[in-house]
């Protein structure tokens, strides 16, 4: 193993397209979702020991998420813990990992990725993430893995890259946020487009350059605190200063505007796993086309449906076609699997109505 190479796991989010399983007290990173006995992000953590040794994991998190990270990654040391005091998007957290992590090593070279994400085939994306390990500390790149599309998805962004030249990194042209569905076909169409996974691999190094260039106000405001990082001063530092920072994505504060931007064409069977309906599509399911989670369920003429039942119930279900069911005891979501993206928007029906209790 190279003693260069880090990862930092983002763990901040709620989940909210996951809800009701989701929620704001345990969002879907600390959630055994895929039925293995594992939550997400346990399952995102031993899939990068074959890069780094656990001591070159870091996760960055909301600070009310900080014991559940301890929970899950108990090999972690209180100082690979990076608390958030406020939810202000990827370029800032981005850039503070960058800046702490330049402290305990100038050379780091840094995979950037989400705690909830789907692999299928691990040892090709170990093996493509090492190419681009490979790629970025000889060159003064900033890397994001492309995913091959596989049908013109709405809910992804995409990438447009190079064609030209032997190498399987490319450079990328340019990024497009979700499309509809006629440009998303006119995407797969063109062959030169991929999805954006959101996973990223850069020097520390260039990718501050990249900070002080083209998102100064976010370098300027938490390298103010560079003495600080990996000290007992770190969190006050950053509870009082990481708030100032513009609430931005990555993508905008420094992807979309850098010109040293490549990608890899990639396929090792990967989901975002954003919705209930992405679970379904990208998970095992019965004959019936059903991907069923719970002890003691009995189904009649139902199929293509997500069912989600608590251990300790007895549930009986007929006639539903393309549906989600989830049972989480204290809140039932009984929808339409087409129509799940009315999901989110319902949840605030349910605060109006009943309050944060249920959320």
């Amino acid at each position: 193993m190279n003693n260069h190479t880090y990862v930092a796991i983002m763990a901040g989010g709620v989940g909210s397209r996951f809800w009701p399983a989701s929620r704001e007290a345990r969002p879907k990173q600390f959630l055994d979702v895929m039925n293995t006995g594992k939550s997400l992000i346990r399952l995102t953590f031993e899939r990068f020991l074959a890069l780094c040794p656990p001591e070159n994991i870091f996760i960055v998190t909301n600070k009310i998420y900080r014991d559940q990270v301890r929970e899950h990654l108990p090999e972690l040391t209180d100082n690979q813990i990076l608390c958030e005091p406020s939810r202000n998007n990827t370029a800032p957290c981005i850039a503070y990992t960058a800046l702490k992590l330049y402290a305990l090593d100038p050379e780091a070279n840094l995979i950037v990725a989400p705690s909830d994400h789907v692999i299928l085939s691990e040892i090709q994306f170990i093996d493509t993430l090492k190419q681009g390990l490979k790629f970025t500390a000889e060159n003064d790149a900033l890397l994001t893995l492309g995913i091959r599309p596989t049908r013109p998805d709405t809910g992804y962004g995409y990438i447009r890259y190079e064609q030209n030249g032997d190498s399987e990194v490319k450079k990328v042209r340019q990024f497009t946020e979700k499309p509809v569905l006629e440009r998303a076909r006119e995407f797969l169409a063109q062959g030169d487009y991929l999805w954006n996974a959101g996973i990223f691999v850069w020097r520390v190094k260039t990718l501050l350059d990249a900070f002080q260039k083209n998102a100064r106000e976010i370098y300027d405001i938490l390298s103010a605190g560079q003495s600080k990082y990996n000290t007992n001063e770190e969190q006050d530092f950053i509870d009082t200063n990481y708030p100032r920072t513009p609430s931005i994505s990555v993508d905008y504060a420094i992807m979309e505007k850098a010109d040293n931007i490549y990608t890899i064409p990639s396929s090792f069977g990967w989901s975002d796993l954003g919705t209930w309906a992405s679970l379904h599509s990208e998970t095992e399911k019965d004959e019936q086309g059903n991907r069923i989670s719970g002890a003691k369920i009995i189904t009649h003429d139902t199929h293509n449906s997500l069912i989600r039942i608590r251990p300790d119930k007895l549930a009986v279900i007929g006639g539903l076609d393309d549906f989600i069911v989830v049972d989480e005891g204290d809140v039932l979501l009984i929808y339409p699997k087409n129509r799940e993206q009315e999901i989110k928007a319902l949840t605030a029906k349910v605060r109006e109505n009943y309050g944060p209790e249920y959320l």
